[in-house]
């Protein structure tokens, strides 16, 4: 039987640095090369800002990772990184470096998961070294329509936008024009009509992008499957279900400043829950470590209480906090402090950690201020069969059903979040119930089935999508407006 390859390509690769995308890249990588028939190979960008260590052979800016064979870095280290219009300033790299990968590999279908780091310009390159694979391309989020990291929220007074046009992102962004964001977006469209098909894992992320332009036969819809975890969290019988768990990236849009904040306003003394202050407690530095070694017990599943018995306990993990910029920092210390004994930073996690990690907690809690796509936190947390407490906006929104699987609170509003963590964890029978809602999390083998068949009828077609779309893009124009 010929086996069929498929290249799957990220910005960052999961055990440099952990990453929604970048570890369903790796799951989804695996999985295919599981499927018969299928061969998979995962190139991820390494190097500097994620990676600590650059390129180690001179002569090639390629690598395999820890001497897999089906597993690759991709370095550039040397070269410039234009951030405003997505791309490497030099183009020896793509032409030389890429293009001779590419051309060894020959793959049968290209799988571009993340372009960051990499260039828009590299599916133009792809498409040139290779003008007869098909080329299918996930969003993972805005970045293509908006400068701001993809996130979709206004610099000068951090609400949310609903539309990306030259003007409103010349607001954001004053040191460029409106003229350079026209010619920005003209250039990613040029980039993006060398795609054959699109892949968004939440409705309304397609939804936005066939605003913005994506011819709507040119995008799908497909959730992003998960492996089943080899071990499901147990659940320990409890009399009240108040312990609270945040997982992922310490980034500014992942909203852990508005969930400390709402810890701090909890106060059992107070009739609904809900203090009108912060609350202001200190905790002994020698006190810390005992605390620490407590929340470890609880988190790997052996017999511990809370480190207070008078309202709702928070466990914070994840990383890359020493990505943010200082002032996101020094805030989240200060609200650590406030919140005193009510939270505790547990820290970096890998993903076989996470049913020990799950088997302390309740709730998960997904505090983001930006729209989000599909969080893999919630299906992370639906398959250890835990409800989501989550933002009422964007792809939160639409895989938490508020009040069936999960409770919605106001982006954004501290006290909105707070009102909802009290309910959560004082109203009787409310968490059996919404945890008898929680739906079955997309399977990992339904996804690759589904993958595997889109690559097939790419593979098979006499004209692939992209050979109808002349040089100047036809999935949408932009207007100068």
């Amino acid at each position: 039987m010929t086996e069929s390859t498929v290249l799957s390509i990220v910005h960052n690769h999961p055990g440099i640095r952990p990453g929604g995308a970048e570890g369903y890249a790796a799951e989804l990588h695996r999985a295919i090369s599981r499927h018969p028939g299928w061969r998979s190979v995962l190139l991820a960008r390494g190097g500097p800002p994620l990676g600590r260590s650059g390129r180690f052979h001179l002569s090639t800016m390629v690598a395999p990772v820890d001497g897999r064979e089906d597993e690759y870095l991709l370095f550039n280290d040397g070269y410039t990184f234009d951030w405003f219009k997505g791309a490497v300033t030099d183009k020896d790299w793509l032409t030389r470096h890429v293009r001779r990968y590419l051309q060894a590999l020959q793959p049968d279908v290209v799988h571009v998961q993340h372009t960051m780091h990499l260039g828009y310009d590299l599916l133009r390159e792809i498409r040139t070294t290779l003008p007869d694979t098909p080329i299918v391309h996930t969003l993972h989020e805005f970045a293509a329509m908006c400068l701001r990291d993809g996130q979709m929220m206004r610099t000068h007074d951090e609400g949310l936008c609903s539309a990306a046009t030259p003007r409103a992102c010349h607001e954001c962004f004053p040191e460029h024009s409106p003229r350079d964001f026209f010619l920005r977006e003209r250039f990613v469209k040029a980039n993006f009509a060398a795609v054959d098909q699109f892949i968004s894992p939440s409705r309304f992320l397609r939804d936005r992008y066939i605003d913005w332009g994506i011819d709507p036969e040119r995008i799908i819809y497909e959730e992003n499957g998960r492996t089943s975890p080899a071990r499901v969290a147990g659940i320990h019988d409890r009399p009240t279900r108040d312990r609270l768990g945040f997982f992922g990236q310490f980034s500014r849009y992942k909203g852990l400043d508005v969930l400390l904040q709402a810890m701090g306003l909890l106060d059992p003394t107070v009739e609904d829950g809900v203090s009108v202050s912060v609350r202001r407690t200190t905790r002994p530095q020698d006190a810390a470590a005992a605390e620490v070694a407590s929340v470890l017990e609880a988190v790997l599943g052996r017999p511990s209480s809370p480190t207070n018995d008078d309202g709702p306990h928070l466990w914070v993990h994840g990383a890359n906090l020493d990505l943010q910029v200082g002032s996101y920092r020094d805030r989240l210390a200060d609200l650590l402090d406030r919140t005193g004994d009510r939270v505790t930073m547990v820290g970096r996690y890998l993903p076989d950690d996470l049913p020990d990690l799950m088997e302390g907690i309740d709730w998960v809690v997904v505090p983001s201020v930006w729209w989000e796509n599909a969080p893999l936190v919630i299906q992370e947390a639906f398959a250890h069969g835990r409800p989501v407490i989550c933002s009422d906006i964007g792809g939160m929104a639409e895989k938490v059903t508020d009040g069936v699987n999960g409770l919605h609170f106001r982006a954004g509003d501290p006290r909105s979040l707070a009102r909802v963590l009290h309910r959560a964890t004082t109203e009787s029978g409310l968490w059996q119930r919404l945890r008898e809602g929680i739906p079955e999390v997309h399977p990992m083998d339904v996804h690759v089935d589904r993958l595997v068949q889109l690559y097939t009828d790419l593979m098979g077609r006499e004209q692939l999508p992209h050979r109808g779309t002349p040089a100047n893009p036809t999935i949408g124009s932009a207007v100068a407006s």
